[in-house]
């Protein structure tokens, strides 16, 4: 069995429903399927749920069959919702400063680090407020069946949320810091120093060793001192866990995202949690 549910918050607001009331946000990746419900009156969280895909590596046909069996399985997906928002995980997104930008090359700001192929459908992200385009390639044909199945809604990069909420907590920040967000297979890096965006990276990796190999690699390359930087983990890992305690033997200064949010959230929802799902909850 390819689709197991892993994970799920729930009150009992999602009973008394009302279409016009609730915002539906969607996250995916090549081994999972987040959503979480958003009531628009009561600025509450009503429900949030993840599905896991056990292959990570599944043709674009097997994984929007694992997108449709979620759909299959889960009632609260074949409601419908005043407004939905769409977020891709995947590594083939690139940064370029908006003053570099232009929108005739895109292909040219992913070939040189990604494989992508002649027919991959290219979009871009702005984020106006710090002056850089995020460019990517979304699932197309998952983004077809939620056309389908919800008519219009908006998307974007994970890493667009991801780095537009960081920025706006962290920019005017004079030490340098290094965000992590750890995932089984793979983590993204966002560096932030002298008051500026300065990286973004995606790494896969199989052990701790890999991932303490890439840490301490980009901190090389940024000039960031592991005496001084700071880390700040968000994400998968928790305290005292084998990514933790090996990040803690080579980084002095290493510590937890700071949980901030705009809603009303469940007691279920643990700070371990909220730092998990930080992109889907940001994403509305």
């Amino acid at each position: 069995m390819m689709l197991k549910k892993k994970f799920q918050i729930k009150n009992n607001s999602t009973e008394l429903y009302n279409p016009v009331d609730n915002h539906l946000s969607i996250q995916i990746s090549l081994d999972g399927f987040s959503f979480c419900i958003i009531n628009k009156i009561t600025n509450e969280i009503s429900s949030l749920d993840h599905y896991h895909f056990s292959n990570n590596s599944p043709t674009p046909q097997k994984h929007l069959q694992n997108v449709k069996d979620v759909f299959e399985k889960e009632p609260l997906l074949q409601r419908k919702y005043d407004s939905i928002n769409v977020s891709h995980i995947n590594s083939l997104s690139s940064f370029v400063p908006k003053a570099l930008f232009n929108e005739q090359n895109l292909a040219d700001y992913l070939k040189f680090g990604h494989k992508i192929f002649k027919n991959d459908y290219i979009v871009y992200d702005m984020i106006n407020n710090h002056e850089l385009v995020n460019v990517y390639v979304p699932f197309v044909n998952i983004n077809n069946f939620l056309i389908d199945k919800f008519g219009s809604f908006e998307y974007k990069h994970f890493s667009t949320i991801l780095i537009k909420n960081l920025l706006n907590i962290y920019k005017f920040s004079e030490r340098p810091r290094m965000f992590v967000m750890v995932n089984k297979t793979h983590f993204e890096i966002v560096a932030i120093a002298n008051n500026s965006f300065q990286l973004y990276n995606s790494f896969s990796y199989k052990s701790k060793e890999d991932f303490i190999y890439y840490v301490l690699f980009t901190a090389e390359q940024l000039h960031f001192n592991t005496n001084y930087f700071e880390l700040i983990f968000l994400g998968e890992t928790i305290e005292d866990d084998e990514i933790f305690d090996i990040t803690y033997k080579y980084v002095r200064n290493i510590s937890f995202l700071e949980n901030r949010h705009k809603y009303t959230l469940h007691k279920e929802f643990t700070e371990d949690i909220q730092r998990q799902y930080f992109t889907l909850l940001h994403q509305y």
